[in-house]
């Protein structure tokens, strides 16, 4: 008994969640303010009722010839004028203007459609950008892509089925059942009622059992695309543990089971096929022996007969449609559904209504009093407060875990602050824009990630309106232009995926004139030499003091050495600042970041 109320409970779920989806896409069908939508669909429609008018005229056509031929023609006076060839003529002509007129409303129609996948995909893209921090870190990019690409293919079936199928074929069903009741009489439309009934029964509550089984494979399915994702980006990580064979074999655990939900969806597609044809076979049967037993007994002609079964088999090819249309409608409201509840994603950091952009006139940055955490059960950051006047330079140390990157992510408004306030020359960083504070601020992290392009586009990030000459000279003041001019192709020379083709060093000098291109008065360096060797180390730091000229600076280090020159150091310790001071200031302390320093010059000296 629980299972059947669970079931209940999980179609009627399945149902509201397939008329919301579809509530969804209807702004994209029948936008406000785009009346060259509105025209098309409109236009699609009326081509489509002109070729279901034709479409169910056509067997009075056939009917007629038949007649005409079989000497049963009477004294039917447009039989007798037509003659048999004129209505054989007349049939072909009918079927071509119905399949001319079907042709003209996809064509009328494409555009409409084309350009809602568009908007869709479009929306769907933007808005995950616009996504928190803690909801991507959280998330798989395997299974994001999967699920955009899923949507927005179910996106465009729906568009195109739901109008053009399944409303078609109502329409039709309705006209059929009129010609027959009419023309013949009531039992040949409660023969044909009671198996598009039937069949309609039968069709849809196999199909919802169904849909919970393509769910399944779906989920594993996209498992399975994870895992292969994911291996594939730790390229390097899987050689050096020569883990092949374990990643291998993960994957394989996940395509077992996609191949074992595909094979019982499969198996349950087989069992509708079968019933489906039962039940259209058993109505067909039933009409058409109505029909011969008519012609029989001298109440209906061969014509007559004829016109019947052409009349079954118009009903019979658009419901064995009908079950393909609508198990592939309700696949389409299932991705589609995965793909708006990503859409109804909250952004957790928003900009306010009334935000202004930022105005930055010296580039002060001032932490006041901030608490913060990932986890309201664990705080990160305890009451900090640090000043970075406008053009100094200020460094932040302190113990992995200790909240040093977490205040470059609230500078960059990745997060909001719990309590307290991040200001930019005065201005609550909460209170403008996003898009104007990351104008303001250049970040070079510790690992910069390269786009799968050309050396020229990954330096143009920074500000893509600059001019190559422009490029250049960021590239010449990060001390990369000559080593970008000895590769064989230059500036076009392809980086590979996340810049695999360049060494660290190489990555980071890329990153420096991305970030000198974009020339902010703000300067974030989040550990930007620690993942590199010394030697490498000390060349990158000239371009990094040089790009510092000038900025405000916030530099999170994990060397002391590197921050030595920092106008004030900041000791950093389980979220709580501990000590500050210059360089010289905090030795002749013999504090907290004396033992570190000490510690760090004998590592040094012990590894020389």
């Amino acid at each position: 008994m629980p299972t059947e109320v669970t079931d209940a409970r999980l179609n009627q779920d399945l149902r509201k969640s397939g008329m919301s989806t579809v509530k969804r896409v209807i702004p994209y069908l029948w936008p406000d303010g785009e009346g060259w939508v509105k025209r098309r669909v409109v236009i699609a429609l009326v081509m489509l009722v002109l070729s279901k008018l034709v479409a169910v005229g056509t067997p009075f056509l056939y009917k007629g010839a038949v007649d005409s031929l079989s000497g049963e023609a009477g004294s039917q006076a447009w039989l007798l004028a037509a003659g048999a060839v004129g209505l054989t003529v007349a049939y072909g002509v009918a079927r071509l203007m119905n399949v001319g007129f079907q042709q003209l409303r996809d064509v009328v129609f494409a555009l409409v459609g084309q350009r809602a996948l568009r908007m869709l995909a479009l929306e769907t893209f933007t808005h995950i950008h616009r996504l928190s921090m803690r909801y991507h870190i959280t998330r798989k990019t395997g299974g994001l892509s999967r699920i955009i690409e899923r949507g927005v293919k179910g996106v465009e079936f729906l568009l195109r089925f739901l109008l053009f199928s399944i409303g078609p074929l109502i329409l039709e069903l309705l006209m059929i059942a009129v010609i027959l009741a009419f023309v013949f009489n009531i039992w040949y439309l409660v023969a044909v009622f009671v198996t598009i009934a039937l069949y309609t029964w039968f069709t849809f509550a196999v199909t919802e059992w169904r849909v919970k089984q393509r769910k399944e494979m779906n989920d594993q399915d996209t498992d399975a695309n994870q895992k292969a994702i994911d291996s594939l980006l730790n390229f390097e990580t899987v050689k050096y543990f020569g883990a092949e064979r374990r990643e291998a074999e993960r994957y394989d655990g996940a395509m077992e089971k996609y191949v074992d939900a595909a094979l019982r969806t499969s198996y349950s597609l087989a069992f509708l096929n079968f019933g489906q044809a039962v039940l259209i076979t058993g109505g067909l049967v039933v009409v058409m022996v109505l029909a011969a037993m008519g012609v029989q007994d001298g109440t209906l002609t061969v014509g007559d007969f004829v016109m019947v079964n052409a009349y079954m088999i118009q009903i019979t090819m658009p419901l064995n449609f009908l079950g393909t249309v609508y198990r592939e409608i309700r696949q389409a409201l299932v991705d589609m559904g995965e793909m708006f509840d990503l859409l109804g994603q909250p952004a957790e950091v928003k900009d306010a209504p009334d935000a202004k952009e930022i105005k930055v006139t010296g580039g002060e940055v001032e932490l006041d009093n901030v608490y913060f955490g990932y986890d309201a059960a664990r705080p990160i950051l305890k009451g900090v407060s640090i000043k970075v006047e406008a053009g100094k330079s200020v460094a932040i140390v302190g113990p992995s875990g200790s909240g040093k990157s977490t205040i470059g992510r609230l500078l960059f408004r990745f997060y909001d602050v719990g309590e307290g306030a991040l200001r930019i020359d005065g201005q609550d960083v909460r209170d403008v824009t996003q898009d104007s504070l990351h104008a303001q601020i250049g970040v070079v992290p510790q690992d910069t990630v390269l786009f799968n392009d050309t050396v020229l586009y990954n330096i143009a990030y920074g500000r893509p309106e600059a001019s190559r000459a422009e490029i250049e000279d960021a590239a010449q003041a990060a001390k990369i232009h000559d080593f970008i001019m000895d590769l064989p192709e230059g500036y076009e020379t392809q980086v590979g995926e996340r810049g695999l083709k360049l060494s660290g060093g190489e990555k980071q000098r890329v990153g420096i004139a991305r970030t000198l291109l974009k020339n902010p008065p703000i300067l974030l360096l989040d550990e930007a030499t620690s993942a590199l060797d010394s030697e490498t180390e000390h060349d990158i730091q000239d371009s990094l003091q040089a790009m510092s000229e000038g900025r405000t600076t916030l530099t999170i280090a994990h060397r002391l050495s590197t921050i030595a020159d920092a106008d004030m150091i900041v000791v950093l310790e389980s979220g709580i600042i501990v000590e500050s001071g210059t360089h010289d200031d905090l030795l002749a302390k013999e504090g907290r970041y004396a033992s570190l320093w000490h510690r760090q010059q004998a590592e040094e000296e012990q590894a020389a």
